[in-house]
């Protein structure tokens, strides 16, 4: 084959999006199962941080949203430990209480009608980040889901258990759909519970990698096309939706065996 042969990215691109559509199938789940696994991802990761973590799921009730309830930490989250709670936190569906730091997610979702689930934890590697004040440098490949869609939020409004830090938190968000809280953590808003799972993975492992390569010098960001490109490509629902199902699988094989 001669150079001049060679097809178009964009012919590629395409059929690769209709044959993920066709194979990369969803399987139904209940809400509250996906939750569940979405937890055990982030506790499989290395994200549990005592009873820190958070995670919300928008529900059909105006006002209202799913979360795990207050005291239990990932590893143990099971379909029946989520509660449903209204904007005052009051327990609409289930027993227990919300952990009162999710305050603030009812503010994001005020803010962002797309948004449909929120992750918040004090991973690791983005803690690290967090605590030097480092925003987030996309600089290689498995980074760009969160390319130009990382903000960064400089000063610390203290514990989120008040109406103020989630006004803060939400106007820092703006439209991306993840954030580095300086001196904190960090927060992911998707379009679904898959994708604020798929953001999270992808965040800690980003902030490692950075963390890790500042040791051999500065960090040379992806050029901008490209990587704007990459992110378009690998957000792409049916990327997002096996890859959580992988996750979901593994999980439950470390579960079951201990590895």
């Amino acid at each position: 084959m001669q150079i001049a042969d060679l097809r178009e990215k964009s012919y590629f691109n395409d059929r690769a999006t209709r044959e993920m559509a066709m194979h990369l199938k969803e399987t139904p789940q209940n809400p509250r199962e996906t939750l569940a696994y979405a937890c055990k991802i982030l506790a499989m990761t290395g994200q549990e941080a005592g009873l820190a973590g958070q995670i919300s799921l928008r529900s059909e009730r105006p006002g209202a949203y799913w979360t795990l309830r207050f005291g239990l930490g990932f590893d143990e989250a099971t379909a029946d430990d989520f509660i449903e709670v209204d904007r005052d936190l009051n327990t609409l569906t289930g027993e227990g209480m919300a952990n009162p730091a999710t305050r603030f997610h009812l503010w994001v979702y005020d803010a962002r009608p797309d948004v449909m689930s929120l992750i918040h934890t004090h991973a690791p590697w983005v803690s690290a980040l967090a605590a030097a004040r480092q925003p987030l440098v996309v600089a290689q490949m498995d980074m760009t889901p969160l390319y130009d869609d990382c903000a960064f939020l400089g000063e610390w409004p203290g514990v989120p258990i008040a109406d103020h830090e989630g006004v803060i938190i939400s106007k820092a968000l703006g439209d991306r759909k993840s954030i580095i809280l300086a001196h904190h953590g960090y927060l992911t808003a998707g379009i679904s519970i898959q994708e604020a799972t798929y953001l999270a993975v992808y965040l800690e492992r980003a902030a490692r990698m950075q963390v890790r390569a500042q040791a051999f010098g500065p960090l040379i960001p992806v050029d901008d096309a490209l990587a704007r490109e990459a992110h378009d490509y690998l957000l792409q629902p049916s990327i997002v939706n096996a890859t959580f199902r992988y996750w979901s699988r593994q999980a439950d094989r470390v579960l079951a065996t201990g590895r």
